[in-house]
C-alpha cells in the first residue's frame, strides 16, 4: 500500500507541473494556481509517506 501512495504522490506532482506549465503557456492564472496546488498536495503526500518509512525501520 505504501508503494501505491508513493506513486500517487508522484502522479499528482507530475499532473500539477503539467497543469501549471499549460496555464502559464495560455496565460490562465487560475490553471497555474491549480497546478501549484496539485504539486503541493503531491509534496505533502510524499512527505507523509517518507515519515512513515522512517518509523517502519
Amino acid at each position: 500500500m505504501a508503494g501505491n501512495q508513493k506513486s500517487r504522490a508522484k502522479m499528482e506532482q507530475a499532473k500539477g507541473k503539467a497543469k501549471e506549465a499549460a496555464g502559464r503557456a495560455v496565460g490562465n492564472d487560475r490553471m497555474t494556481a491549480e497546478g501549484r496546488a496539485a504539486q503541493s498536495k503531491g509534496d505533502a503526500r510524499q512527505a507523509k509517506e517518507k515519515g512513515k518509512d522512517v518509523f517502519r525501520h
